[in-house]
């Protein structure tokens, strides 16, 4: 499975970005996408997912209210609506992917994401 991010840029305070991400190969052993940032000096952390079949959703705190993830399954992209961007929000950001045969043998699990890939930059700034 080959994950690629899309649509970070340069957004102000109280903007709004939406981030894309297309997969593509084995796509069928998908079952939850995610998103994940990391700010500058700081740890990833978990921002929301989404479960490919079904669309369960799960947000972070910080995420809650203010960010919507969604997902197309005939394009096989998932997307991250960011609204009411604040410079916290800056980060890099980066889709990541659980499989089935994780999610059956842990469950949900937003640590055992099994493929990344490369992120996109989102600064929040005046």
């Amino acid at each position: 499975v080959q994950l690629q991010a899309s649509g970070g840029g340069l957004v102000q305070p109280g903007g709004s970005l939406r981030l894309s991400c297309a997969a593509s190969g084995r796509t069928s052993s998908i079952y939850h996408m995610g998103w994940f940032r990391r700010a500058p000096g700081t740890e990833r952390e978990f921002v929301a997912a989404v479960a490919w079949s079904g669309g369960y959703t799960y947000y972070a705190d910080s995420a809650k209210g203010r960010f919507t993830i969604s997902r197309d399954n005939a394009e096989n992209t998932v997307y991250l609506q960011m609204n009411s961007l604040k410079p916290d929000d800056t980060a890099v950001y980066y889709c990541a992917a659980q499989s089935s045969t994780s999610y059956y043998r842990t469950g949900w699990n937003r640590d055992g994401m099994d493929y990344w890939g490369k992120g996109t930059l989102v600064t929040v700034s005046s």
